[in-house]
């Protein structure tokens, strides 16, 4: 598996990112019936549950790393990630699980 980077956004409209860590594992889960995007997909940590969505726009995905749209297809309804950069209000995260490998 390659290496895949996103970037969480909308933290701040959930409980924020100051208690994120580097290393603190995230879930993504797939949400194809958002109204307002095919491609959403959703960020979920253990405890605080949606945390945040993977970033969609050029405005909100930071650096090199993967928009949405470009992470939809490569990953599975569910995957795993961990955080590797925090920034105000948003996080990069490395994906460790694309949720495609049969076992």
């Amino acid at each position: 598996m390659s290496k895949k980077y996103f970037t969480i956004a909308g933290c701040n409209h959930y409980y924020g990112n100051e208690y994120m860590k580097k290393g603190m594992k995230v879930k993504l889960v797939k949400e194809p019936d958002n109204e307002y995007a095919q491609e959403a997909i959703q960020v979920k940590i253990k405890g605080p549950g949606k945390v945040g969505y993977v970033a969609n726009s050029s405005y909100t995905v930071k650096g090199k790393s993967m928009s949405a749209g470009r992470l939809y297809d490569k990953i599975g309804k569910k995957a795993k990630a961990k955080i590797v950069f925090i920034f105000d209000g948003s996080a990069i995260c490395e994906v460790t699980d694309d949720g495609l490998s049969s076992k």
